[in-house]
């Protein structure tokens, strides 16, 4: 079966979309989007996506119905005849006539294509520290990742799968996800800030970590405390709950299999995926 895209509202195979060479997403990587999951053909927190894609593109200053996005996600899943899975949505502020920083208000592009996805095949991941070069607006969920990129390509070329950034020592996230990590007994995460993306799976996390009332807390924490962590996870749209097996460039003693870890993966399948 052909992929299936959607270019404007319009489905068909993503072989047949034609994009032009002045959209501003091709030139500017000016626009935002959303990575959506579906189990059993049934969206997860679809709203709360649809909410921070809104809030990506009122900071964006991206004018488009959400309305008109939300019908478009939603028509591309029942078109499809998959039954889990993940959409890619991105709104560009649209096409230009003449290449220019300055943007006027004009009609926007959206675009998004659906893939088969199997959620229950995450092996542990082997990480590689760096720093983080990335924009300073990381809370907006632009397509615009070359930092991203450049540093994963590095940790790949180390025989990683994942990086663990910090700024000035202070640990932000992965190169697609977020991270928490364990220490005596304890979860911690980073608090949210401009460097950081509120991750919808990372927010399921939390909300089930406070429902059990397991011990948790946010805050700023450094590379010292990686070093202390008994176990290490990330989470994502894509990757659930995953836990660490080691970072190549730094002596740890994480287990990617914890007592915590498991719980709360646990807890995770059976409320979204059971």
């Amino acid at each position: 079966m052909p992929k299936l895209a959607s270019y404007n509202g319009k489905v068909d195979s993503i072989e047949n979309i034609k994009v032009s060479p002045m959209s501003r997403a091709f030139l500017f990587s000016d626009s935002v989007y959303e990575v959506i999951s579906f189990y059993k053909n049934k969206f997860i927190d679809f709203e709360t996506h649809l909410d921070r894609l809104n809030q990506s593109l009122n900071e964006t200053k991206i004018s488009c119905s959400i309305e008109d996005c939300k019908t478009e996600i939603i028509k591309l899943l029942n078109e499809s005849k998959f039954e889990d899975g993940y959409i890619y949505y991105q709104v560009s502020r649209g096409v230009d006539s003449v290449r220019s920083h300055f943007f006027e208000e004009s009609d926007c592009e959206r675009f998004g294509f659906i893939e088969e996805f199997s959620f229950f095949n995450q092996s542990p991941l082997k990480v590689m520290l760096v720093d983080d070069i990335r924009w300073q607006r990381c809370d907006i969920k632009s397509t615009s990742l070359l930092g991203n990129v450049l540093q994963m390509n590095d940790a790949k070329s180390a025989g990683c799968n994942e990086i663990l950034m910090h700024k000035n020592g202070d640990l932000t996230e992965g190169g697609a996800s977020n991270i928490f990590f364990v220490k005596d007994k304890t979860i911690f995460t980073p608090e949210l800030s401009s460097n950081i993306l509120p991750g919808i799976t990372r927010h399921q996390v939390i909300k089930i970590i406070k429902d059990m009332k397991l011990n948790f807390e946010e805050g700023s924490y450094g590379i010292d405390d990686l070093k202390e962590a008994s176990s290490i996870w990330f989470t994502s749209t894509t990757k659930g709950i995953v836990g660490v097996e080691e970072i190549v460039n730094l002596e740890t003693k994480i287990n990617p299999e914890c007592e915590l870890l498991e719980i709360c993966k646990n807890a995770f399948v059976k409320k979204y995926f059971s």
